[in-house]
């Protein structure tokens, strides 16, 4: 693999050099590189280092000019800088050669990864993301830990960081002594055989639930029953544990399904719940005790915080044990916290977890900060996510104001966008086979890349009206571009192929698409960085809006000056493609070869 430098770093290398040339006395100056609507490139560092240097900022810019080799022949393969003026108070307009951009493009398509190196500080992250509750059905809360969570992983995964994916699954509690109590009483409610489906699986613990909860609200003596159940499971009782693993089984069965139909893979190793932690809970507590971090008050063992305070002016502690003996999620969630540094080697440890619980992590990272478990070297990070809306502005519900199952959701989508394919299928000739693949990859797709798109920490509007729209900012716009580029291919044949011509002038529409794709790389560095997928949806529909551009404005099979510039137009389309492919991959998102 060979790491490509984008033309940015090459342009900002040579500006730099430039810089330290003429003004040795400014020593190692950034010239504040960026992109610009002006020309290719802008450096601004000129007026920064003029009060630096108290001279002239125009003057200083022209000295740099000076200093760096402009050649704008195409014919000189290290020929980077076309054309370079001073422009404004001292801002110098950059313009790249065409040849430095065709050239740079071949050297990403050389590269099975496009160009892109690894991280040179990867270190091991621990995700924890996609965090349902036993004997419970997903909703549309449950969408964006998911979705945000499994392309977070896939872009740390490609940029060398070492992930480990954590799905802390709610499966402990006082529930589950109910569901066993009720169980043990009516052995007959899962006398059946083992579910086949997520669906069966959904539709057994639904029964139970709702008949154990009936029951346990109804009768006090089941519901004695059922909290003395809790201190069995807790302390281990075998039978007590054999059915809270059928509950945790059955309902395993069924979050796989749903995974499965949001096209995101989770395995048993990576299923660590409430109960995964129980047995460091009590060491936990003494460790916080003993070190002086968490302390007693009225009976219950607290972490207390200046800065947290209730409407009354109190302090509201976090409760790590309460009164009666029992554990808090704090408890829990420190022990989890102990478990990835000490025996996961993180570096990391990432929470994809929704917003409405940040002063919760708040307080759980500062505790786990002032016993040390977390510091320098180790830091926690709350990818905190926003609320799914309908179309109202208001949290998405049914007509009847429950909340809308996760599955229900998708099904409805894949059913939405395979309506959209069968429109456009008789030109392809798909089979009805092919049109339910494709409407579950542009489906799940519109629901992924519109969570996805939007920055996490907001909220968003879930439309699918728009989400499966050809139109505008959506995964089947970029799908489309895909697809389209495919065909090009295809019709190119064997007798026209891909093929990088440095030595060819490009239109307008090129240059725009060859800088936009060359972007790719730094993009990632940055979206991997601050684990915000919304900005890699952004790149991607800008890259799909540059080759719609370019396709309109420059033939590609019929490009007018002959077989070289059709090679180089079909390569600036295979590359577009490959980026496409690649930036969508990452975000969890299939592409259609056909659509």
């Amino acid at each position: 693999m060979a790491s490509v430098p984008s033309l940015a770093a090459s342009v900002h290398q040579r500006v730099a050099n430039a810089l330290t040339a003429a003004l040795p006395e400014a020593g190692s100056a950034d010239p504040l590189l960026r992109r610009s609507d002006r020309a290719d490139f802008q450096a601004n560092g000129m007026l920064a280092l003029a009060k630096q240097l108290k001279g002239n900022p125009r003057e200083l810019a022209a000295k740099v000019v000076e200093r760096l080799p402009v050649a704008p022949s195409s014919a000189d393969p290290d020929s980077v800088i076309a054309d370079i003026e001073v422009s404004g108070p001292g801002f110098l307009n950059i313009t790249v050669a065409d040849s430095a951009i065709t050239a740079t493009l071949a050297a990403r398509a050389a590269d099975d990864r496009l160009g892109i190196p690894f991280a040179a500080d990867a270190g091991t992250t621990v995700i924890d993301y996609a965090q349902p509750n036993v004997a419970k059905e997903m909703h549309v809360g449950h969408l964006r830990s998911a979705v945000i969570g499994d392309a977070v992983v896939k872009i740390l995964e490609f940029t060398g960081e070492k992930v480990i994916r954590r799905h802390h699954i709610g499966d402990w509690g006082t529930q589950f002594g109910m569901l066993i109590q009720y169980l043990i009483e009516h052995p007959h409610e899962l006398d059946h055989k083992d579910a086949a489906s997520g669906e069966e699986a959904m539709s057994n613990l639904n029964r139970l639930y709702k008949a154990a909860r009936a029951l346990f609200d109804s009768d006090a003596e089941f519901k004695e029953r059922s909290r003395r159940r809790v201190v069995d499971l807790q302390a281990g009782d075998e039978q007590t544990i054999a059915l809270w693993r059928k509950f945790v089984d059955e309902s395993k069965i069924y979050f796989y399904s749903v995974f499965d139909k949001l096209d995101i893979e989770v395995h048993d190793p990576d299923v660590v719940g409430e109960s995964g932690y129980n047995d460091m809970l009590a060491e936990t507590c003494r460790l916080l005790e003993e070190s002086g971090v968490a302390v007693r008050s009225e009976g219950a063992l607290c972490v207390f915080f200046d800065d947290v305070k209730g409407p009354d002016g109190n302090p509201v502690p976090l409760i790590v044990q309460k009164s009666d003996g029992g554990f808090g999620y704090a408890a829990t969630d420190l022990s989890a916290i102990r478990d990835r540094v000490q025996n996961l080697q993180a570096d990391t440890l990432l929470y994809v977890v929704d917003a409405r619980q940040s002063l919760h992590f708040k307080m759980v990272f500062e505790t786990a900060r002032r016993i040390g478990w977390l510091n320098e070297k180790v830091h926690a990070v709350q990818l905190a996510f926003g609320t799914v809306l309908g179309k109202d502005g208001k949290p998405f519900k049914t007509r009847e104001g429950e909340t809308v199952r996760l599955e229900d959701l998708l099904d409805e989508a894949t059913e939405r966008a395979a309506a959209v394919v069968r429109e456009k299928s008789e030109k392809l000739g798909l089979t009805e086979a092919e049109i339910q693949e494709r409407g579950g990859q542009v489906g799940i797709g519109a629901v992924k890349y519109a969570d996805l798109s939007t920055s996490a920490s907001r909220d968003y509007k879930f439309d699918l009206d728009q989400m499966v729209s050809l139109n505008g900012d959506t995964s089947v716009y970029l799908q489309y571009a895909y697809a389209r580029i495919q065909s090009i291919l295809r019709r190119a044949g064997e007798a026209q192929s891909p093929a990088p011509h440095p030595e060819l002038p490009l239109a307008p529409a090129e240059r725009a698409l060859g800088l936009h794709v060359d972007q790719f790389a730094e993009t990632l560095a940055e979206v991997s960085a601050s684990y915000e997928p919304h900005k890699l949806a952004a790149y991607l529909y800008q890259l799909a809006s540059h080759f719609t551009t370019f396709y309109d404005q420059c033939p590609v099979l019929k490009a007018e000056d002959g077989p070289a510039q059709v090679e180089n137009r079909l390569f600036l389309c295979d590359l577009t493609a490959r980026t496409l492919r690649q930036g969508m991959s990452l975000l969890g998102i299939r592409t259609p070869e056909r659509l």
